[in-house]
């Protein structure tokens, strides 16, 4: 018979394979012998130990302000200037020929081409003067929100007065500020620091005006909305919500006391689009779609009324630049409006078009 085998114990996980010994590695004074390296080689990047992107709240945080621009260079000025007054020359000496050509043909034809170039150029130098009225208005508005920074960084009463009056006297014409300008008049002297007397001037002025701006900013944005949803080319939401910005951003400016011009809307577009730029306002992007979707109202909007609502959320972008720009005082005491402040009612206002375009079906 065979002899039994003693009982043993086994380990179930297997054993760790021996270290094996370090291959000796080269002397330090030993050179390394050079070797080509692949471009294609896959690059190791070390992530950083905090990503702002990953952040919510600071991903979906309004922009800062953006800084005043910086003037335009004297050099530049000086050639446009030369150049106009060059194109202008150009065009009286044109002028000029053609009148003598024509007293030459006949003297009433004379006359006549005389009498109708009077008149143009009396109504050139009245629509240069409204030009330059509007620029005036434009620039004082700039050197009002520099004067506020200014007397807010002092501490400084003076200025601070000075300010309020001018912007009293700038407001004067607006009656929604004629209540605010009366409370001005009889607290002016009664507030020692500067920054605080700014802050007020900011809040009796300028809040009325800034209800009536966020009310043109959403009916704006309404209007894009519903034109986008209904339209079937995307070339027609492209030039009405060109359309709409622009009649947005010379309404705005009015409202405030600027009244642009042609050239002066056009210098308050460029200020505006480059105060999108700076903030980084102008890419609706993946934060409005987290918006939309964290307020759970993509589920409750169709495909074209929710494409509506991105447009109109663009605008409302383009109207909360034109009030940074267009406003006589930076924003300090009131609150600045962001982009959640129209959200609501814009996605609120699509869903009840819905429901009545669903009722109607």
């Amino acid at each position: 018979m065979t002899e039994k085998r003693r009982p043993a114990a086994f380990r179930l996980d297997k054993p760790k394979p021996e270290a094996e010994p370090e291959k000796s590695r080269p002397e330090a004074s030993t050179p390394r012998k050079p070797r080509a390296v692949r471009a294609d080689d896959a690059a190791v990047v070390t992530p950083a130990a905090f990503d702002v992107f990953d952040e919510e709240e600071l991903a979906l945080a309004e922009p800062p302000p953006a800084s005043p621009r910086r003037r335009p260079s004297r050099l530049g000025t000086v050639f446009t200037a030369a150049l106009g007054i060059l194109i202008s020359l150009a065009i009286g000496l044109w002028v000029d020929q053609l009148i003598r050509d024509l007293f030459a043909r006949a003297e009433w034809l004379g006359w006549l081409a005389a009498g109708i170039a009077a008149i143009a150029l009396v109504a050139l130098l009245v629509i240069l003067a409204r030009e330059l009225a509007g620029i005036m208005r434009l620039a004082s508005v700039e050197k009002l929100q520099l004067r506020a920074l200014d007397a807010i960084a002092r501490d400084d009463p003076g200025a601070a007065r000075s300010l309020v009056d001018d912007l009293s006297g700038f407001l004067a014409g607006k009656p929604e500020t004629a209540a605010g300008r009366r409370t001005l008049a009889e607290l002016k002297d009664d507030v020692i620091d500067g920054a605080n007397l700014v802050r007020l001037a900011e809040t009796e002025l300028l809040a009325p005006l800034d209800a009536a701006a966020q009310k043109l900013v959403l009916d704006a944005a309404k209007r894009v909305s519903i034109v986008t949803a209904v339209s079937p080319r995307a070339l027609v939401d492209v030039a009405y919500v060109v359309f709409e910005a622009g009649r947005l951003i010379r309404r705005l400016a009015e409202l405030y006391g600027g009244r642009p011009g042609t050239l002066g809307f056009f210098r308050l577009a460029r200020s505006v689009l480059a105060h999108l730029a700076v903030t980084g306002s102008i890419a609706a992007g993946d934060s409005l779609v987290q918006q939309i979707v964290g307020h759970g109202l993509a589920a409750r909007l169709s495909a074209k009324l929710g494409e509506g609502v991105v447009n109109g959320m663009m605008t409302a972008r383009i109207g909360i630049a034109a009030m940074e720009t267009a406003r006589p005082l930076p924003f300090s005491a009131v609150k600045r409006p962001g982009i959640g402040d129209f959200l609501l009612a814009l996605t609120n206002f699509a869903s009840k078009r819905q429901a009545s375009g669903a009722s109607k079906d």
